[in-house]
């Protein structure tokens, strides 16, 4: 988001207090929403209920194509739409809401730095291993993508879309490594996440920033969603202060608040801690 647009947003954004009718919005949940919007859409609720916001998620079979930047989650406060994490955030500290401002100028680079990590390594391996890996794209990708539509259009929707990300795979130079490479990939982002997090309940002092948000959301869908095997999750369960991390963040966060944000952090392995 460009210096300008940011200004605009805070502009609008600050005008009013955040209401208690917000939505957020994502793809059908038992049906049809993939890993790596599941994690997306979580990381948001968990900014959310970190925040102290109310928010009522709400899930549309066309929810991608509603979002104003064709990514899910997106919110709608008042007469505001935001999408994604970032501009999310942002947004939300306009209304004067943050979880980073205890932090000095140097820990916030180094939050920034941990984010962008998550999102070129964990984020990139959850779509390679959706629209790259044939087994995966066969039993789980197109069937759940395109199964709120009729043939041929679930079909046509789930070719485009997976054109779409192996293009960006191309681009980013991911489009020939192997699956065994992948799994590399995001055993060193746990690793450095893991030695990054120690023994600490978070990532920074004593309370959440949004780089515990958007770990958690990550973190936990991985560890929670059936795949056509465990080895994604069990490179995440090598690291056991992660997995307490999720246990922790899903126990304060999402077990006994409101029905709709609590249900959002089930998957169909059930909760961690059941």
């Amino acid at each position: 988001m460009s210096l300008v647009a940011e200004a605009f947003v805070s502009q609008i954004a600050a005008a009013e207090p955040w209401p208690e009718n917000a939505v957020l919005y994502q793809q059908l949940k038992e049906e049809q929403i993939l890993l790596s919007d599941n994690a997306s859409s979580l990381a948001v609720q968990a900014f959310l209920q970190m925040c102290n916001l109310p928010v009522q998620v709400v899930c549309r079979a066309n929810a991608e194509y509603m979002s104003p930047s064709g990514k899910v989650p997106f919110i709608r406060v008042g007469n505001q739409v935001v999408s994604e994490l970032g501009p999310i955030v942002q947004f939300v500290k306009a209304k004067g809401h943050s979880l980073s401002d205890g932090l000095d100028e140097v820990q916030k680079a180094e939050m920034k730095a941990y984010m962008e990590l998550v999102n070129n390594m964990l984020l990139t391996a959850e779509l390679y291993l959706q629209w790259c890996d044939s087994t995966t794209v066969e039993e789980i990708t197109h069937p759940r993508y395109g199964s709120p539509y009729p043939w041929p259009l679930n079909r046509i929707l789930a070719y485009q879309k997976q054109w779409e990300v192996r293009r960006k795979m191309k681009a980013i130079g991911w489009a020939g490594k192997s699956l065994e490479q992948v799994f590399d990939d995001v055993d060193q982002c746990c690793q450095a996440l893991s030695q990054r997090l120690g023994t600490q309940f978070y990532f920074f002092n004593k309370q959440p920033t949004e780089l515990d948000a958007l770990v958690f959301g990550h973190l936990f869908t991985i560890l929670t969603t059936q795949l056509t095997s465990d080895e994604l999750s069990e490179k995440v369960k090598n690291y056991s202060n992660l997995v307490t991390f999720c246990r922790r963040i899903e126990q304060q966060y999402f077990e006994g608040h409101d029905k709709d944000s609590s249900a959002s952090a089930r998957s169909s392995k059930g909760y961690l801690l059941s």
